[in-house]
């Protein structure tokens, strides 16, 4: 059974300056994994990572832009492995960012899991990430 991941942030900053840490490499480094992504929709890159020692997660996530709406959507694919089983998952995540109260809502979506495991620690992931992410900008913008 197909399983998705929904979250929601807020931030006090624009849609561009939220755009800026969904799309240049070194602000994506800050507080999801190194990347060679270009907003160009079928650039393919690779977010990549030092697995913890006891992940079960290849270090390589191969993806491809989907969609480029500036400041309002982005999308991509997430194709990743692991290491255990040779069992591949590949997935979409959405990003869409709404304008609201001075700030920018930004929602995530990431569906296409079809195991348990996968989607208990992607969401776990992706709140992290997201803490990181909020930390980040403040830090910056402030």
């Amino acid at each position: 059974m197909e399983k998705e991941i929904k979250q929601s942030w807020f931030f006090k900053q624009s849609p561009e300056e939220v755009w800026e840490y969904l799309t240049k490499p070194e602000l994506i480094e800050q507080w999801l994994m190194k990347s060679n992504f270009q907003p160009i929709v079928g650039y393919k890159f690779q977010f990549t990572f030092v697995p913890k020692a006891d992940s079960t997660y290849a270090g390589v996530v191969d993806c491809e832009v989907l969609t480029v709406n500036p400041y309002t959507k982005l999308s991509y694919s997430w194709n990743g492995s692991t290491m255990d089983k040779g069992r591949n998952f590949n997935s979409k995540v959405d990003w869409t960012l709404v304008p609201k109260d001075n700030g920018t809502e930004l929602h995530l979506q990431h569906n296409g899991f079809t195991v348990l495991e996968d989607i208990i620690a992607h969401d776990s992931g992706w709140k992290h990430c997201l803490k990181r992410f909020e930390e980040s900008i403040n830090t910056i913008t402030q």
